[in-house]
């Protein structure tokens, strides 16, 4: 009889020191490897990029898109100026690409930034040169209609820099918020030259010709990005500045005219 209840006695305590190698030990806990995998990236990424990333950066959000199909890029071109505002102003942004280190100086809510291209000036003109178009110092003509980025936005405060470098004054018809407005007027004819970056040039080749002047090594702009502090999705902020750096983004870049640093 005792022998029988010390048998059961033991059973017990056996069938309780299993019990306890459950699903809650470490063992259990780990994967085969002895390592937790990533979670997957999702939600949506937003990025404000400066005018001129409009065509490259479209381009990288949907390769983006593809490598991690739980996320969703959206972005909002504008003049740099602008979109440093608006991100003072407490708009919800993920990621700050500028076309100048002048504006994401401005903005208060960033991580480090980092300068991934740099971007130069180019003269473009209407499809055949109607305007007889031969360099820099046509802007300073009256009887030429051109356009020019304000001087608050990078690719005016290029702009700028040339005209006083080289000592000439441009007379120019209309000063737009962002580059792209420039080109638009000038393929849809409606100036005879406006001053823009070269990557804007090639991105509408079938529109415009572009004119290349020595002058614009006086003022090249310098492109930086940078993930904010406030960031909705800091995960995927992080992410997609990575992919912008990576071999993959630089060959995207490349392709749109953009030299790197």
């Amino acid at each position: 009889m005792f022998r029988r209840t010390a048998f059961a006695a033991l059973a017990a305590v056996a069938a309780l020191t299993f019990a306890g190698c459950g699903d809650d030990s470490p063992a259990a806990s780990s994967s085969p490897s002895g390592s937790s995998s990533t979670p997957a990236l999702s939600g949506t990424v937003t990025v404000f990029a400066a005018a001129s990333l409009t065509g490259s950066f479209t381009q990288l959000g949907k390769d983006f898109e593809t490598a991690h199909p739980g996320v969703k890029v959206t972005f909002n071109f504008a003049g740099s100026s602008a979109l440093a505002q608006q991100i003072n102003q407490g708009a919800p942004a993920d990621v700050f690409a500028s076309a100048a280190p002048k504006n994401m100086d401005q903005v208060t809510d960033k991580n480090a930034p980092t300068t991934f291209v740099t971007n130069t000036l180019e003269i473009a003109v209407p499809k055949g040169n109607p305007g007889k178009i031969t360099g820099l110092q046509d802007f300073a003509d009256k009887d030429k209609k051109i356009a020019q980025c304000a001087v608050q936005v990078p690719c005016g405060a290029a702009a700028d820099k040339v005209f006083k470098a080289v000592g000439i004054t441009p007379q120019p018809d209309s000063l737009e918020q962002d580059v792209k407005a420039v080109l638009t007027k000038v393929g849809l004819g409606e100036v005879d030259a406006g001053l823009v970056y070269k990557t804007d040039v090639l991105s509408a080749k079938d529109k415009v010709d572009g004119i290349e002047f020595p002058e614009a090594d006086k003022a090249i702009n310098e492109y930086p990005i940078a993930t904010l502090t406030k960031a909705p999705n800091p995960d995927g902020a992080k992410a997609f500045v990575a992919y912008v750096l990576s071999d993959q983004g630089k060959s995207v870049l490349s392709a749109a005219g953009f030299n790197t640093p």
